[in-house]
């Protein structure tokens, strides 16, 4: 499916967390995981301040109305993915890919070393989603003290730590083979 992806604007920003909500009906087919349909989504107010720092990007359809937002932050160097979600019945379409492409061309362009992500593991549409895209898992020797907060902060919400990992793609060339992501 072809979508347009551009920058998010400010009046976007309403219709984001309904977009989370919808996305996060696919953890009904995981038992341990359903409650997070039901969780709480990013505030309009949070979606604003990425807006606002230029690091959120949603794919649109031909009436240029939202079908899923993708925002990050840059940080140590790397393009940190906060959130990425696109409406439930869009999903498995290529949307969530087409905004995973701009966040690392943002990141190239920024001369960024990384994109990094948390994600649930072995899940298809996250862990192995991110895996086929080019993302390596990081062991526990393998995370950085940014990204061990980040995991460690996500327990605190009562995300299951032994379901959660750390995904680091890396954008320099000599040191991987990282795909350009149609």
């Amino acid at each position: 499916m072809n979508a347009l992806i551009r920058l998010t604007r400010e009046d976007d920003t309403p219709v984001l967390p309904d977009i989370e909500r919808s996305s996060g009906e696919a953890f009904r087919s995981v038992s341990d995981l359903a409650w997070i349909a039901d969780d709480d989504v990013q505030s309009v107010d949070a979606h604003l301040d990425f807006v606002r720092s230029g690091l959120s990007w949603v794919t649109v359809d031909n009436r240029d109305h939202p079908l899923g937002f993708l925002c990050a932050e840059i940080s140590d160097g790397a393009l940190h993915i906060w959130q990425l979600a696109v409406l439930h019945e869009r999903q498995g379409h290529g949307l969530g890919r087409g905004l995973i492409a701009a966040a690392i061309a943002h990141a190239r362009d920024r001369s960024l070393g990384e994109v990094t992500l948390t994600t649930f593991r072995d899940l298809a549409w996250n862990e192995r989603f991110y895996r086929k895209l080019g993302f390596r898992t990081l062991d526990e020797e393998g995370l950085d003290a940014r990204l061990a907060q980040i995991l460690a902060k996500e327990a605190t919400y009562g995300l299951p730590t032994d379901r959660r990992c750390a995904m680091r793609l890396s954008l320099d060339d000599r040191r991987s083979n990282a795909p350009t992501i149609p």
